[in-house]
């Protein structure tokens, strides 16, 4: 393939784990800069570590690229289906005594290394195998004494403009001979990266930072192989709060597990969006088609974004409550059937009474599964008490006021919330008392929580029979506990 002046970016994952929400945001960046461009976004799996890549694990990236709405123009294509083209660019430095054959063992040279670190000392690869003499590579050879190659570093300096951190340099002297192919014939990381960029015609390399020392390798490699080199663009850490590197250790850091708890995928990309870049202005809150009008490489921030999940919880239940009643039922309707609180069939035959604990549960949902965390009590009696609470209206003042309300809700005829608040502003009044006596204890007995949406349309919802089967059961339990 031939570069022209089109942007073409890539993503390439290594199927080699789970997909992580800096690979994320790395996706991210490059189809936001694609598609500002107009331009091409490519998938390329780098799957030549055979023992770790997994096909489950291509899939798990696949559907997280899907699940996010970041549609790739060309690929998937497969570094493992490429070694041939790998092997005979590492041949062509061979033969033009710009690599050489390494015949030690790598196991070897670890060794060497960690014993260098151990006293603090610096250590680079020595060049033993280039300075072999004829008769002793002559004799590794008649042994058959696996062999790597490894790209000779010329003498001088490397220097390129990175569209985040500016000029980068780095003194050639302090990069060792690299290997690019291994002695099984799998190339490394920068010699496949070479290759493929320049094949696919890649304009831009954007990715993270970690990779910023692989870079002036590869421009050694551009050069060597007398190809011009792309753009680079190196995205800031993803920090957790406690501004260390993003792990395990702050909770989760797979995307997909933000999928199972109900994070809509128009949060996580706004979210990602901000994580390393700014608009411009203190919008937080945009939509795709803006994101991608107002993406540019240069409001890119140097600096670490820190991965803040309660930001993302707020803006996850921003999106939330901006869906109609009818959306956020198709996007509930999972997590209550995973919980086992309806079946399928039962949620398209009470379908409208699920929409009316939508528009009660929108204004308190953080992510999906908080209607089962917060609101299973609609569906089953099954549900857990906040002990605390219960126990704070488990005596004889708050039971005596609700056994006494108990008698008047069931003279209620519609059960509404005006007739429910009414009935139950008379009552406080003739007995002499503050609302809140009687609405505390009554929403935890029903509910099990302390807080939640507006008390009289919660029993409105969950029906007059079950409302006060739930608060005879606290009374007849406070009844036996006190004989």
């Amino acid at each position: 393939m031939n570069h022209t002046s089109q942007v073409r970016v890539r993503i390439a994952p290594s199927p080699t784990g789970f997909f992580h929400v800096g690979s994320a945001r790395t996706a991210l960046y490059n189809w936001l800069f694609a598609r500002h461009h107009r331009g091409t976004f490519i998938l390329r799996v780098e799957d030549t570590d055979v023992e770790r890549s997994s096909p489950d694990m291509i899939e798990v990236i696949l559907d997280g690229l899907r699940w996010l709405g970041l549609d790739w123009d060309e690929g998937p294509y497969f570094q493992s289906q490429r070694l041939s083209l790998y092997r005979g660019v590492a041949e062509k430095l061979l033969k033009s005594n710009l690599a050489y054959y390494c015949y030690c063992n790598p196991e070897d040279l670890e060794r060497e290394k960690q014993a260098a670190y151990k006293q603090k000392k610096d250590w680079q690869y020595d060049r033993r195998c280039l300075n072999l003499s004829t008769a002793e590579r002559e004799a590794k050879e008649k042994a058959h004494t696996p062999k790597a190659v490894r790209f000779l570093i010329p003498d001088h300096t490397v220097s390129y403009a990175d569209l985040v951190h500016g000029t980068i340099e780095r003194e050639a002297q302090n990069i060792e001979d690299f290997v690019i192919l291994r002695a099984n014939l799998m190339p490394t990381y920068n010699l496949a990266c070479v290759v493929d960029d320049h094949e696919m015609g890649i304009s831009h390399v954007i990715r993270a930072v970690d990779h910023i020392t692989n870079t002036p390798k590869q421009i050694l490699l551009y050069e060597a192989l007398g190809l011009a080199k792309p753009e680079f663009a190196h995205l800031p850490l993803i920090l957790g709060s406690d501004k260390k590197k993003l792990s395990k250790r702050h909770g989760a850091v797979s995307l997909i597990t933000y999928r199972e708890r109900g994070f809509m995928p128009e949060t996580v990309v706004n979210f990602l969006a901000l994580l390393g870049w700014s608009p411009g202005d203190d919008r937080e809150i945009m939509n795709i088609s803006e994101i991608i009008d107002r993406f540019s490489l240069d409001r890119i921030n140097a600096a670490n974004a820190v991965f803040d999940v309660t930001k993302l919880e707020w803006m996850n239940g921003q999106y939330i409550y901006a869906l109609t009643d009818e959306q956020l039922f198709e996007k509930i309707k999972p997590q209550i059937i995973a919980a086992g609180l309806m079946s399928e069939d039962e949620t398209v035959e009470r379908r409208d009474w699920i929409l009316r604990i939508c528009h009660l549960m929108k204004p308190r949902l953080k992510v999906m599964s908080d209607i089962v965390e917060n609101g299973s009590f609609f569906f089953t009696e099954d549900f857990v008490y906040d002990e605390e609470a219960l126990q704070k209206h488990f005596h004889e003042t708050a039971i005596a006021l609700v056994r006494d309300f108990i008698q008047v809700l069931e003279k209620t005829e519609s059960f509404s919330a005006t007739e429910i608040e009414q009935t139950l502003r008379a009552f406080v009044s003739a007995k002499g008392i503050k609302a809140r006596a009687l609405i505390h204890p009554l929403r935890v007995f029903v509910t099990g929580k302390q807080g939640g949406p507006g008390l009289f349309e919660t029993f409105e919802v969950i029906g007059k029979d079950k409302c006060i089967d739930r608060l005879k059961r606290i009374v007849q339990e406070y009844e036996v506990r006190n004989e």
